[in-house]
């Protein structure tokens, strides 16, 4: 299901409640230092007639249309909508691979800002698992973002000295602006359970932010609930409700996907187990295999 929104300043009411939004809790900051993303721009200007954005693994896409209008065709089974209508300045963005479509009528060719992402994980980066195909949001939604934009669109819009290296890093500014903004507003893009509503939830948050910082402690399910202010039968039951798993199993994910990306990076096995909390190397690849399907060397191979 597309993650979409029309004129959020019109609809207050698909929005969470500002009560539910944990202000004093970085959600993000540790997510992208442990999996990291990085922006390429690669097209700034008009786009007449039909524009084709080919899927191609581990490659993701952010769009910013200025101004014009759009139309955006989906293959069937791409997990979004067949054909989308685009009538105001927007952020698109395609966290997976996902064959595109730009439609616009060539006397009306609309103006678009144009990058590649690359997620450090691929699809099993926790952020892009945990949103829809497609997150479309109006510029206007998202408090703070115009000042981004306007320096982003100062540095496309005529060539100097570090204009793409500064477009790039301004592109992955804005991207962090969304992303906020849809932590704060998962239903309002189609996230209804996952991480992303975790993090929306003022409470289990804590005990996430938590977790994804140290993984190695000792993370008993007493411990994560005190994280959170909750009891223990609470917290596990809205943890439940609300990410679809139950916390121990998450700890269990979240060790492992940040596992895979140590082995990724050259760390050796019985270093990642220690980091992460496993009592010997001999255990996280026994949990490695039964996630991933093989044990790490036999992974790593077949990624490589």
């Amino acid at each position: 299901m597309m993650g979409s929104l029309k004129s959020m300043k019109r609809n207050p009411s698909s929005t969470v409640a500002d009560a539910d939004a944990p202000e004093a809790v970085d959600r993000l900051s540790t997510l992208l230092d442990r999996f990291h993303v990085r922006a390429s721009l690669f097209h700034t200007g008009l786009l007449c007639g039909r524009t084709t954005f080919e899927a191609q693994p581990n490659r993701a896409f952010l769009h910013v249309l200025r101004r014009g209008r759009l139309q955006i065709e989906h293959p069937p089974r791409a997990g979004a909508p067949r054909r989308v209508v685009v009538d105001e300045p927007t952020l698109l963005l395609y966290p997976r691979a996902v064959h595109h479509a730009f439609v616009n009528p060539p006397r009306e060719g609309s103006d678009f800002t144009c990058a590649t992402l690359q997620f450090a994980g691929g699809d099993r980066n926790p952020i892009v698992a945990a949103l829809p195909p497609l997150v479309q949001v109006p510029l206007d939604a998202v408090p703070g973002l115009r000042p981004a934009l306007d320096l982003l669109f100062a540095e496309t819009d005529r060539v100097r000295c570090g204009s793409r290296l500064l477009a790039d890093r301004l592109f992955e500014v804005v991207l962090i602006q969304l992303l906020r903004w849809v932590i704060d507003h998962p239903q309002a893009v189609g996230v209804s359970s996952g991480l992303v509503m975790g993090l929306s939830d003022s409470r289990l948050a804590r005990a996430l932010v938590a977790l994804h910082a140290s993984p190695q402690e000792d993370w008993t399910l007493a411990r994560m609930a005190a994280a959170a202010g909750m009891s223990r039968s609470a917290f596990a039951e809205s943890f439940k409700s609300v990410t679809g798993t139950t916390p121990s199993a998450y700890l269990t994910d979240w060790r492992l996907t940040v596992a895979s990306t140590l082995l990724r990076a050259g760390q050796p096995q019985k270093l990642v187990a220690a980091e992460l909390g496993f009592s010997t190397a001999s255990s996280l690849s026994r949990a490695f295999k039964q996630r991933f399907g093989a044990a790490p060397r036999a992974w790593l191979a077949g990624v490589a």
